[in-house]
């Protein structure tokens, strides 16, 4: 008799986890962009970690399935996105979503301050050397950047850093995705960075 009541509660678990999942999946398609952890657990009424581990399980199935689509992990959310390799179908549409144009100087900044955000724009110009405000400027308007508060230091300086679009943009679901510094490339800008 317990075996027979375990094997339906399994059934009744099963099938409100197809629920839940159907539920996240509309929410997603609707909203386009990513949505928070937060937002998702409120919509399905489940705690946090339950939801996160919803999540993981939706975004394995995607992964393992052979559809047009992927769920990814952008920061604190989740967001439905199209596979890479189906772009070159998607822009038969006329419709794509315009690629982030950046000079070498956006890169370079936008490089700095990922990986040592937050950053002063002084920081920023230390370790390039030159002037970076039409870069970070530029940053912020494409919304790769933003203001994160401001440095406890004389002239309370603004600090930088990436935001939830760079994420989109460069496919990371996190900056700590980002790619290691080889200790090499490390010591060879240490070495030209000039000493006062």
């Amino acid at each position: 008799m317990k075996a027979l009541n375990a094997e339906n509660e399994r059934k009744l678990y099963m099938h409100d986890l197809r629920e839940i999942e159907s539920i996240l999946e509309a929410v997603l398609f609707a909203a386009g962009d990513s949505v928070s952890i937060e937002k998702l657990s409120e919509i399905i009424k489940q705690d946090k970690k339950t939801t996160i581990s919803i999540m993981s399980n939706m975004e394995m199935k995607y992964k393992n399935s052979s559809r047009g689509i992927m769920l990814r992990r952008i920061g604190t959310g989740y967001q439905l996105c199209t596979k890479p390799e189906y772009d070159k179908y998607i822009v038969q549409l006329g419709y794509t979503r315009k690629k982030q144009g950046l000079s070498q100087a956006a890169y370079e900044t936008l490089a700095i301050i990922a990986y040592h955000q937050p950053v002063t724009r002084a920081y920023v110009e230390h370790i390039r050397g030159v002037n970076s405000d039409n870069v970070i400027m530029n940053l912020v308007e494409k919304n790769l950047i933003c203001e994160l508060g401001r440095q406890d230091s004389p002239g309370k300086p603004k600090l930088y850093g990436t935001t939830e679009e760079f994420l989109r943009v460069f496919g990371f679901s996190s900056v700590k995705d980002l790619p290691p510094i080889d200790i090499n490339d490390i010591q060879t800008v240490m070495d030209e960075i000039p000493v006062d």
